[in-house]
């Protein structure tokens, strides 16, 4: 099978770019977008770009320190361990920053199959108040379709996994909807609700996928 996470509120219980509006001080205005756009009051897209220009300048060490705090959630490495160990594909579908995914995942000491992640450009050592990447205007669903076609399974194979409004795309298709503590515009849209990794681990279990 196909399972795709979301990142930030899903494998973390952190949200990057709150962190990096830490590193600069405006982490109120940050979260204020970010919850916005998990409860589909704004598009995902407008809220990123907006949160992006509010960072611009921020120096590169301040954007490494913030990617340095991002963790997994308790158990969310046992999990993702468990889905690879069963020989499943395993991908974070986020978007959030590949180079915090990718910190989080190294320090936890797993990785994943696939990675479809966006980023933040920096110039002269500085972010530039852009952002870039597949899951800005492009959607959960397309991805998970890609990914599905690109390695041999059928949709109704796959098992998605999120909590805001910008994972519904993908929760609308998958074969499994799961919400992990999903905002109240999310929760309809989902199979089935696990408040915690060791929940989720279960709920595989009983599907006989770990």
């Amino acid at each position: 099978m196909l399972i795709a996470f979301d990142f930030d509120g899903t494998l973390s219980d952190s949200e990057m770019t709150v962190l990096l509006g830490e590193e600069a001080g405006i982490a109120d205005e940050i979260d204020e977008i970010t919850e916005r756009a998990m409860n589909d009051e704004i598009s995902y897209a407008e809220s990123l770009y907006a949160r992006a220009e509010l960072l611009d300048g921020l120096p590169e060490a301040d954007v490494a320190a913030a990617f340095g705090r991002v963790e997994l959630r308790d158990g969310a490495a046992d999990v993702i361990r468990s889905l690879r160990d069963a020989g499943h594909h395993v991908a974070i579908l986020t978007g959030g920053f590949e180079a915090g995914v990718a910190d989080a995942l190294d320090r936890a000491g797993v990785g994943v199959d696939t990675i479809v992640a966006n980023r933040l450009p920096i110039r002269n050592g500085k972010l530039t108040g852009d952002a870039e990447g597949p899951l800005i205007e492009g959607t959960k669903d397309d991805a998970l379709e890609a990914l599905a076609d690109e390695h041999g399974f059928e949709i109704d194979e796959t098992v998605a996994v999120g909590d805001g409004a910008n994972d519904l795309p993908m929760l609308e298709i998958a074969g499994l909807a799961i919400g992990y503590e999903p905002k109240p515009a999310v929760e309809p849209h989902c199979d089935v609700v696990v408040g915690s990794m060791a929940d989720l681990e279960a709920l595989l279990r009983s599907r006989d996928v770990v």
